[in-house]
């Protein structure tokens, strides 16, 4: 292993993969799991997990799901053999100027005793879209835990646009939806669990195609929905690891030196790793400190190969003293764990 890769894989990677589950919706399969949200819940580990299906494909035909107008699972079938049919991308087909996702993807939940082992309970049922903001399904869900209430911030999906949803609950049998928080286009939101100065915080990451790029914001609100002071904090650095896109992880944990914001960077070749920064304690939009070097890159083979390769994927961490136990997507098809060091990335850090 590399020596700038700070991350302990457990021997037992792949944790999860999509035939450990059975698809929720008749006539579909699993395609891909990943990109799991993380929370402890009664003394349980616990996987938010985004689970992508799609009809079983036959030949000569690409089949998708999308759920239409009356909350109906609605499915599309388009010839391979059709000129106006773009399918170079596993993730996206476009079809007469019109993108469609070959999966639908939704939220799941998974408990552990071990964090190791996990499995379901029908007592928590998943998680779908609801109305034509997210008619193509709900992605990468962050989830933070502020006042007594878990925050769920998800990439909202349609046909017209990708913005940022938030949820609610205190039992995962209930949620109290609160629509989108961020516009389009917009991803990778992740909640600081405490007020800073009185205020709540949360990174963004906004797109735009014609001028900027896929860089990490930062935003104030008074109370987690309405959201203001925007500032962006990072951007893409040309010719690195991180040199296309950017965006936050799970929620920042604090540190004596600093808010420890772990993300994922790609490059133009689609590889994706995980990167650090800290943030100033008491003015978050000041990065003190950024990875030079990723602090864990796709190495294993079950991260280099899959749906999507050469990817690693985290959305969902929590915190055991100085151990952060990670959870994160390989090659777009897999569950897997990791443990990292809090002060050993801190140390990586303010050497550079």
């Amino acid at each position: 292993m590399r020596k700038t890769d700070l991350a302990y894989r457990s021997e037992l990677n792949p944790l999860i993969k999509p035939q450990d589950l059975a698809p929720m919706i008749p006539g579909m399969e699993i395609a891909c799991i990943f990109n799991p949200g993380v929370f402890r819940f009664n003394n349980k580990t616990c996987l938010l997990l985004r689970v992508a299906e799609r009809p079983i494909q036959t030949d000569g035909e690409i089949s998708i799901i999308i759920r239409n107008s009356n909350g109906q699972f609605e499915k599309i079938t388009f010839r391979k053999s059709d000129p106006d049919l773009d399918a170079k991308d596993p993730r996206v087909i476009r079809y007469k100027g019109q993108d469609y996702l070959t999966t639908l993807s939704y939220q799941r939940l998974l408990f552990s005793d071990d964090n190791i082992h996990f499995y379901e309970d029908i007592n928590y049922p998943p998680i779908f879209g609801e109305g034509q903001l997210e008619s193509f399904g709900i992605e990468d869900c962050r989830v933070s835990y502020i006042d007594g209430k878990f925050n769920l911030t998800y990439s909202a999906i349609s046909p017209v646009a990708v913005g940022i949803g938030l949820m609610q609950t205190t039992d995962w049998q209930h949620f109290d939806r609160k629509g989108l928080i961020f516009p389009p286009h917009n991803k990778d939101c992740a909640f600081f669990e405490e007020k800073i100065n009185g205020t709540h915080y949360a990174l963004h990451r906004p797109s735009c195609h014609e001028l900027g790029g896929n860089y990490i914001w930062i935003a104030q609100s008074p109370d987690l929905v309405h959201w203001g002071q925007h500032k962006c904090i990072a951007l893409t650095r040309p010719g690195m690891w991180d040199e296309a896109r950017i965006g936050a992880g799970a929620s920042p944990i604090k540190t004596p030196e600093g808010w420890l914001v772990i993300y994922h960077g790609a490059t133009y070749d689609n590889r994706y790793c995980l990167g650090a920064m800290l943030l100033d304690l008491n003015d978050p939009s000041v990065v003190l400190s950024r990875s030079i070097h990723p602090i864990m890159e796709p190495l294993e083979p079950y991260e280099k190969t899959g749906f999507f390769g050469e990817v690693i994927f985290s959305n969902g961490h929590y915190l055991g003293r100085d151990t952060i136990h990670l959870y994160y997507g390989a090659s777009d098809e897999i569950i897997c764990y990791a443990r990292m060091s809090v002060t050993e990335i801190v140390n990586n850090l303010k050497g550079n």
